[in-house]
């Protein structure tokens, strides 16, 4: 178990808390090197969608553009039951309430704002993973809490207030298999935590099959226990700022009630189009096909160019290592025009890897092939 917490970070203002450098600021030089390529960059270093949102969601948007009340910050009937029975159909979590789901402005806005939200305060301690989407630990700092990041399988320090799990995870693709997960929730309810499992990538299993927390199989109690979920992967809605979060009706309620004082509303075009996306799960196979496929041709391609991909069994990345320095790898990829995001992004523990995404165009993807 290590800090979060030393050099490096960089200072929001003299009254405000204290937050790491933006990532991907200091990829800069790398992006320009990348760029110089004949045939242009080949950007692998983030996770933005680049295919075009379903026609079908973009009339659900149209379709209340007039509509010019004050949305609910609960969100429509029709979309709570719809996240409801998608949780049911995709992920056969069949006893979600309706009234226990509520519409988010994305997830990155509630990893930020959930630990302020769900009452840390100054001291208390928020765990994450030893390799972990930066916002975990940015929401802490926000709340003034102290980071730690666990191994897998490591639990949670005692007095814990909030652990985040993330399976499959960003930047890995590591999946928790039932058991793991049923062993860290009780581990972290044992410790007085509230759980929060960041699941969106769930829909993009490759080499395994992953399972919300909220699972039959994972089979532990829901207080206390958030799932959140994400449409910008699966639906290509990262544009729309689209996610829902779920699990314990109580905590769920506490995060409504605030949320309606904060004016964290998802807009109502936003609403419709989620409504859409959660009713209708053959766009999401189209797209699941689509990375599907650049994943099966980049990834040997990586391999030939002599490097070794570790977990990756599911997500949108590849976890990539040479066996060197990541920043070092980085600048390998960017003299071929390729830019990647060095693990260090993630962690002290990925610096000898780098995170290669699968969200670029069919024709950006067999650019990098040939190029490695």
């Amino acid at each position: 178990m290590s800090s979060a917490n030393g050099p490096g970070a960089a200072s929001s203002g003299p009254r405000g808390p204290q937050l790491p450098q933006f990532p991907w600021d200091s990829l800069a030089p790398h992006k320009a090197t990348a760029a110089a390529h004949p045939d242009g960059i080949v950007d692998l270093s983030v996770g933005t969608p680049v295919d075009p949102v379903p026609e079908n969601l973009r009339q659900a948007l149209r379709s209340v553009s007039e509509v010019p009340g004050y949305p609910a910050t609960h969100g429509t009937a029709a979309l709570r039951e719809a996240a409801a029975e998608s949780m049911r159909r995709r992920y056969g979590v069949d006893d979600v309430e309706p009234d226990a789901v509520l519409p988010t402005i994305g997830s990155k806005e509630l990893v930020a704002w959930l630990p302020t939200l769900a009452g840390v305060r100054p001291g208390d301690v928020v765990a994450i993973p030893e390799l972990a989407y930066p916002t975990y630990e940015v929401g802490a700092k926000i709340a003034g809490a102290e980071v730690v990041r666990l191994a897998p399988g490591e639990p949670p320090p005692d007095g814990t207030a909030l652990l985040w799990l993330n399976s499959p995870s960003n930047p890995t693709g590591r999946v928790l298999d039932a058991g793991q997960l049923a062993a860290q929730v009780r581990a972290a309810q044992d410790a007085g935590a509230v759980v929060a499992s960041d699941e969106c990538y769930l829909a993009l299993g490759w080499d395994a099959d992953p399972v919300s927390v909220l699972h039959p199989s994972v089979g532990v109690p829901r207080t206390g226990l958030l799932a959140v979920h994400s449409l910008s992967k699966s639906s290509n809605l990262a544009g729309y700022r689209a996610g829902f979060v779920t699990g314990d009706p109580d905590l769920v309620a506490r995060l409504l009630e605030l949320r309606k004082h904060a004016g964290m509303i998802v807009p109502r075009p936003v609403q419709e189009a989620v409504t859409a996306a959660l009713r209708d799960d053959e766009h999401v196979a189209v797209q699941r096909e689509r990375y599907a496929e650049r994943r099966a041709a980049l990834r040997p391609a990586l391999e030939a160019a002599g490097f070794r991909i570790e977990h990756s069994q599911a997500g949108l990345y590849l976890w990539a290592t040479r066996g060197e320095d990541a920043w070092r790898t980085v600048e390998w990829l960017a003299q071929r025009g390729i830019l990647a995001a060095p693990g260090t992004f993630y962690g002290p523990e990925g610096g000898a890897h780098v995170r290669i995404a699968l969200t670029a165009t069919d024709e950006r993807i067999a650019a990098a092939v040939k190029r490695l």
